[in-house]
């Protein structure tokens, strides 16, 4: 039992979860700041224009309430809250990328026979499929 705690310890520890877990309550606190802004800003400027309020949008069927309003509104939020972590993610990698050095060209490893327009090894002397002699490589 005690190799079987240890196991599970371990794995709790290791970063993947731990940062998995972060991300889990970063991710539901940011949830209910993009619904309040949906809910208590972007539905009630949609109302003006359209005169109402979509959380109250409603229907009625054999005694049945269909709540469609709030259903237009979690989709709002939905849309939202995957538009600014588009952005999110778009500008993080941003960053990331002015941090890495660009990387250095490689050496070129073939060349082009003047004679038959065949790749060959840069260090050739002779080409292989026509047989002529290759002028000298210009050093750098």
């Amino acid at each position: 039992m005690k190799k079987f705690f240890g196991e599970f310890k371990e794995f709790i520890m290791r970063g993947n979860v731990m940062d998995l877990a972060v991300g889990v309550i970063i991710g539901s606190a940011f949830g209910a700041i993009v619904t309040s802004l949906t809910e208590d800003l972007i539905t009630p400027l949609l109302g003006i224009f359209g005169g109402m309020d979509f959380s109250d949008l409603s229907f009625e069927i054999n005694g049945s309430h269909f709540m469609y309003g709030k259903f237009i509104t979690a989709v709002i939020n939905f849309l939202i809250m995957a538009f600014i972590i588009f952005l999110l993610v778009k500008g993080i990698n941003k960053l990331m990328s002015l941090g890495k050095k660009k990387e250095e060209e490689e050496e070129p490893t073939t060349k082009v026979c003047p004679f038959c327009c065949s790749e060959i090894d840069i260090n050739a002397t002779k080409c292989p499929h026509c047989t002529s002699d290759q002028p000298e490589l210009e050093e750098k």
